[in-house]
């Protein structure tokens, strides 16, 4: 493959007069188009940058004390600099102690990147960070993007990440979901979807008693999210008295997703603490399920994957602490 080193410095200097960082070079890739960012000497395996924070409705959102939020998040710059502080967090010692950040109902989403692009070795290429257990998984669909055009932006195409339930009749591709704000606060959010289906996400009083469950900071009185969804597994144990749900996890390839296969670990995380699940590059596929060959990515989105809720415990709401390139180890 045939490539050139652009010496950004110069071009940026017959535009305006700038200064260059010579550990940012970066290759263009002439037959692609493709740009790559190599691993510097500072680059770090953990993401870097949040770069959009769209969670849907939920009983997380907004909530001053276990959600994290501190009611000034009433903005989309607001609400990233909140999940990035979040997932950045460290203990009384320094160490490094994330916390995780929810995604609310179905198709919301986090959109993440690196200071460096993550190689595609065919092996598992990084890890997402959740808090599944046994009988407690709420799996996000896992979205990948090549910077094409090399600005820098997650502006490019997303390519899913196939896992255990793709190909699935009963997964809806291009699953629409409209969310409207409540007119009055500690109210449910109304929802409708693009299969003529509409429901709620509870107000759960006793647990979350912020007024909105619906983002501060979305201006509009409603927003769609758009995603692959999956049938929900979600059930009630306790023979209909609805005090005991269990949502059962997927085989393979979903974030906080209790899976025997890429947890890669058989600890049962009974204490519900962040542990990973390990991703595939060669996984990706377009738009037409078809597998899309990427050399590398430079941005991974998480959008939760099934529209559905547990009774007490609310909707199934995917969680995130972090995300890592599993080529430093």
């Amino acid at each position: 493959m045939r490539k050139v080193f652009i010496d950004f410095c110069i071009v940026v200097l017959v535009a305006i007069s700038s200064s260059c960082n010579i550990d940012e070079e970066i290759v263009k890739d002439l037959d692609q188009g493709e740009f790559y960012r190599a691993k510097t000497a500072a680059s770090k395996p953990d993401w870097n940058k949040v770069y959009e924070y769209t969670p849907a409705p939920g009983q997380f959102i907004n909530e001053l004390k276990t959600g994290g939020f501190d009611g000034t998040q009433t903005t989309p710059e607001a609400a990233v600099a909140y999940a990035e502080a979040r997932m950045s967090e460290v203990d009384k010692n320094g160490n490094p102690s994330p916390n995780w950040v929810s995604l609310g109902g179905f198709g919301g989403y986090i959109v993440v990147g690196f200071d460096h692009s993550i190689d595609n070795l065919g092996s598992y290429d990084f890890a997402i960070l959740g808090n599944s257990f046994k009988g407690s998984s709420e799996p996000g669909i896992v979205w990948v993007m090549q910077d094409e055009n090399g600005n820098g932006l997650p502006d490019d195409t997303w390519y899913e990440l196939k896992g255990s339930e793709t190909g699935n009749p009963e997964t809806i591709q291009n699953y629409a979901v409209t969310y409207y704000r409540p007119t009055e606060p500690q109210q449910p959010v109304q929802w409708s979807d693009n299969q003529g289906n509409s429901g709620q996400i509870d107000y759960l009083k006793a647990y979350h008693k912020q007024d909105y469950y619906y983002p501060l900071w979305i201006e509009e009185d409603s927003y769609t999210l758009t995603g692959t969804c999956l049938k929900a597994r979600n059930y009630d144990a306790s023979n209909g008295k609805g005090t005991y749900w269990v949502n059962d996890e997927y085989d393979w390839g979903y974030a906080d997703n209790f899976s025997s296969e890429d947890r890669l670990t058989d600890d049962s995380n009974v204490g519900a603490a962040a542990n990973a699940n390990h991703f595939k590059i060669s996984n990706a596929i377009d738009v037409n399920g078809k597998h899309k060959e990427l050399k590398y990515i430079d941005f991974i989105k998480v959008q939760v994957g099934v529209n559905a809720k547990s009774g007490w415990l609310g909707e199934i709401s995917t969680e995130v602490f972090g995300f890592k390139d599993l080529h430093f180890e």
